[in-house]
């Protein structure tokens, strides 16, 4: 027969023919025992409360809460009770959503009954509560990623004549500008080619591309080459400026940088124009409006 497979091709054996189906978990939501005995009877005490995981869940949290102010009372009349005890700390992880818990406790809740839930879990963290109590609040909440705060800062570069000076890019709306910051200078600064002065003859765009250096102290002290492209001049200022700002973190301490990150210095603008709307004369702006 294995001689002659190949005149009867058939892919019902063959591994790669078998259909890919999803575990039957991952399609039918997930559904509740059979909660009562063959007498009829209920097996839980809450069952017609209509929502027996949630105030079952309810009624331990309250018994635990119970519990640590009764310790809580214990203590203060021993004269052993200490306010300066450490409290948690909750930094790095987040409360479980409505939607986790409805899948936790198969059970459809409203938005009043998850808020309760969180109040009554918050309210028995704000009391000295031992390490079965943390336990039971840190079964509803999940650890998230925290993002660091630090700003990477490029290493410095050195030209043919041994001066360092540090690239970068930034941009701003539809501007793009790329700035090269060198050590040592005079305080020159040159867009395109052209004399800052020249290219931007609106005070305040000169205001906006000088305000690192005038944060820092620095005035006066750095040359800049910078080239941008598209965007009004605006936009373009602002490019630059972020360009130059993260130039010079190369420049400067860590904590200085802290401090023009805090100022908004490195942070990009997500703000873009917003598209003209049919039947207004713009974005916002309204026709004006005539009777006849």
């Amino acid at each position: 027969m294995r001689a002659i497979a190949y005149l009867f091709p058939s892919g019902l054996f063959e591994k790669r023919a078998r259909p890919i189906m999803k575990h039957p978990e991952q399609i039918f939501p997930k559904q509740k025992a059979t909660q009562w005995g063959e007498d009829g009877r209920p097996f839980h005490f809450l069952f017609y409360t209509g929502k027996q995981s949630y105030y079952s869940l309810m009624h331990d949290a309250y018994g635990k809460l119970l519990d640590v102010q009764k310790q809580k009372n214990q203590l203060q009349a021993e004269g052993l009770f200490s306010e300066k005890a450490k409290t948690k700390d909750l930094i790095g992880s987040r409360w479980l959503i409505k939607e986790e818990l409805e899948e936790m406790l198969v059970e459809k809740l409203s938005d009043q009954d998850y808020a309760q839930f969180v109040r009554l879990l918050e309210r028995l963290l704000t009391l000295q509560c031992g390490a079965a109590e943390e336990e039971f609040v840190q079964r509803f909440r999940r650890s998230v990623t925290v993002q660091s705060k630090k700003q990477l800062i490029e290493p410095l570069q050195y030209d043919e004549k041994g001066m360092a000076f540090s690239t970068s890019e930034g941009k701003r709306k539809s501007a793009k500008a790329e700035a090269v910051v060198y050590e040592h200078g005079s305080g020159r600064i040159e867009v395109n080619g052209t004399d800052y002065l020249l290219y931007f003859p609106v005070t305040q765009d000169r205001e906006q591309l000088m305000f690192p250096f005038h944060f820092l102290d620095r005035l006066g002290q750095h040359d800049v080459t910078c080239t941008v492209s598209g965007g009004g001049r605006s936009a373009q200022a602002g490019a630059i400026r972020l360009a130059v700002a993260r130039a010079l973190c190369s420049f400067v301490t860590e904590e200085e940088v802290e401090w023009m990150r805090q100022a908004g210095l490195l942070t990009t603008d997500p703000r873009v124009r917003e598209r003209k709307k049919p039947g207004q004369e713009g974005a916002r702006r309204k026709f004006t409006w005539k009777k006849r």
